[in-house]
């Protein structure tokens, strides 16, 4: 079923003097840390990577009644695809990753719950009384742009639209070997649902060659993945990489014609905020010329907020603005 698959996915790729690397990753290939692995190729900016990659249980849960902490291996969240190379990025250089299209691999999604981990449960930094929840999973069929899926005594159902995206993307932090569950200025695990077909990210650059990896396809979530996991499939990936030369990107951004979009990561919540607000203040003012004090008053009134994910080891916040209402230049007739 995947090979069918992912054959059909690469039917629609475009071949017209474009530079394309088609890769699928063996499983002793895929890497489980952002930095401190060796590149699988190099790729010079403007390759369009048509790739595939595995879901975030390492492809070890298959039936509903495995309980994903004792079959995947210690260590092996978030298996990522790369890293990959990337000619010419330096130190203070920016990637731009264009997302052409994202598809399901397969024709089932899994969602579980990890004992301490989620929003609504005791952990290691919240003390709550009564008893661990259970550790449960559920498993949706994929078809007709739906996941569907029934209660876990199996009386009820309910579906949930299909919106993919990549839960990771990111780029070597620099300094530091970090897991594939964090979030940071790197990118990372950051679970945002915008980062998504049609979307640009941008990453900035910390180490020669950036070393870009992405995995943890989802394939639909809610805001805040408040019990730990969306709906996570393996995925088909068709991106392009591209290189902006000696522009320094201090946190992700995200764009597309109509939004532009910052992501900050941190503990607790509201440093999350702090960090993706204070980088679109930031991003106002490169934009649109205002002083830090009419851009930190727009961006009060205009932004929206959402609470990405609540469960990692970093929570992350995204703060959005609508292009259209970015300030625009007085007429000199009526300036007084």
């Amino acid at each position: 079923m995947r090979k069918l698959i992912l054959l059909a996915f690469l039917a629609g790729a475009v071949h017209a003097e474009e530079k394309v690397l088609r890769y699928v990753p063996k499983h002793e290939e895929l890497k489980y840390t952002f930095g401190g692995a060796a590149p699988t190729h190099h790729v010079p900016p403007g390759t369009r990577i048509v790739s595939w990659t595995e879901d975030c249980y390492d492809g070890a849960v298959t039936k509903p009644d495995q309980l994903p902490t004792k079959v995947i291996p210690p260590g092996h969240d978030n298996p990522q695809t790369g890293p990959f190379y990337i000619e010419g990025a330096e130190p203070g250089d920016t990637v731009a990753i264009h997302i052409n299209k994202l598809e399901p691999a397969r024709d089932h999604g899994i969602s579980s719950f990890f004992p301490g981990f989620g929003a609504l449960n005791r952990t290691d930094r919240t003390a709550v009384l009564g008893s661990d929840l259970p550790e449960k999973v559920w498993f949706y069929d994929v078809a007709n742009g739906m996941a569907r899926t029934r209660s876990l005594d199996g009386r009820l159902t309910w579906e949930i639209p299909l919106a993919p995206f990549l839960g990771c993307l990111g780029v070597s932090p620099g300094l530091e070997v970090r897991s594939t569950v964090v979030p940071d200025f790197f990118g990372g695990n950051m679970d945002c649902p915008e980062v998504r077909a049609g979307n640009t990210v941008y990453l900035g650059v910390n180490v020669p060659g950036a070393l870009l990896s992405f995995g943890d396809g989802h394939y639909a979530m809610g805001d805040g993945e408040i019990i730990g996991t969306a709906i996570e499939g393996a995925m088909n990936v068709d991106l392009t990489v591209d290189l902006i030369k000696g522009r320094k990107t201090e946190w992700p951004r995200i764009e597309n014609a109509e939004w532009m979009m910052t992501v900050g990561a941190a503990r607790p919540l509201e440093d999350a905020a702090r960090v993706a607000f204070r980088e679109m203040v930031l991003w106002v003012r490169e934009t649109s010329g205002l002083s830090e004090m009419d851009a930190y008053e727009f961006v009060s009134q205009a932004a929206r907020a959402p609470i990405v994910q609540m469960v990692d080891p970093e929570y992350t916040v995204m703060v959005k603005i609508e292009k259209r209402r970015l300030p625009r230049l007085v007429s000199a007739a009526t300036v007084r």
